[in-house]
C-alpha cells in the first residue's frame, strides 16, 4: 500500500470525520501516511492500526510530543507493519492547560517507557498508564525541560581546584606538557623531514 492507501484505510476503519485528516509526511522513500485524529480518538486509532489485516501495524517504533506554545502539544508515536513493510505516524493535539491523552500501553507495551519520557518532559499525562513514575530526571526535578518556557540554568564558568592541567585553575603553578596517547610520535617525529631530524648526522649538520 502506498502511504495515501495506508492513511485513506485508517480513516475508513475509523469512520470518516471532519477531524481525522489522512496526509503524507516526508517524500520518496520517507513518505509516510499521516493521520490525525482529536484526542478522544488517540487509543481507537492505534487499536485500529494493530488490528485491521489491510493494515498491521504491529510493531511500536516511538512516542514524544512538540510543544506547539498557545496551540497545546502535538503528541506523535509512528507504528510499523514487519509484514507490509509500511509506516504510519499518527497525531493528535492536547490544550496547554490540560494536556493529556490516552495511554496506548494496552494496545503497544513498548509505549510504557515513551509514554513516561513524554509525561516527564513535556508534563503531559496519559490515563491508563498507571505508572508514569519519572524514568530520566530525578525525583526531586521540577519542571519540564522540553516546554518552551523552560528557563535552562546558566552555565557559569568559574576557577575551580580540581582542573585536569596545573595552571587550568588560575591558581598558579606550571603547565605540564600534554600527554601522547601510546605509539603516537611526537611532532617532531613524523610528516616533512622527519628523517632528517631523526638522523643525529643530519641534524648536527644542520647546527653547524
Amino acid at each position: 500500500m502506498t502511504p495515501d492507501e495506508v492513511g485513506a484505510r485508517l480513516v475508513e476503519v475509523l469512520g470518516p470525520a471532519p477531524d481525522i485528516v489522512a496526509s503524507v509526511s516526508g517524500g520518496q522513500s520517507y513518505a509516510r501516511a499521516t493521520v490525525d485524529v482529536p484526542p478522544g480518538s488517540w487509543g481507537a486509532a492505534l487499536l485500529a492500526a494493530r488490528d485491521d489485516a489491510a493494515l498491521a501495524f504491529d510493531f511500536f517504533d516511538w512516542l514524544s510530543a512538540v510543544d506547539e506554545l498557545d496551540e497545546g502539544f502535538s503528541v506523535v508515536t509512528h507504528v510499523w507493519s514487519t509484514s507490509l513493510r509500511h509506516g504510519l505516524l499518527v497525531r493528535t493535539r492536547v490544550p496547554r492547560d490540560t494536556p493529556a491523552v490516552e495511554s496506548i500501553v494496552a494496545v503497544y507495551p513498548g509505549a510504557a517507557w515513551h509514554e513516561r519520557e513524554t509525561h516527564e518532559m513535556f508534563g503531559i499525562d496519559f490515563p491508563g498508564h498507571g505508572e508514569l513514575r519519572p524514568l530520566l530526571l530525578a525525583p526531586e526535578f521540577e519542571g519540564h525541560p522540553l516546554r518552551k518556557e523552560f528557563v535552562l540554568a546558566s552555565r557559569v564558568a568559574k576557577p575551580w581546584p580540581g582542573a585536569k592541567e596545573p595552571g587550568e585553575s588560575g591558581h598558579g603553578g606550571g603547565k605540564r606538557a600534554p600527554m601522547r596517547p601510546p605509539g603516537v610520535p611526537a611532532p617532531g617525529e613524523w610528516g616533512p623531514g622527519a628523517s632528517a631530524r631523526s638522523d643525529p648526522a643530519v641534524a648536527s649538520e644542520g647546527e653547524r
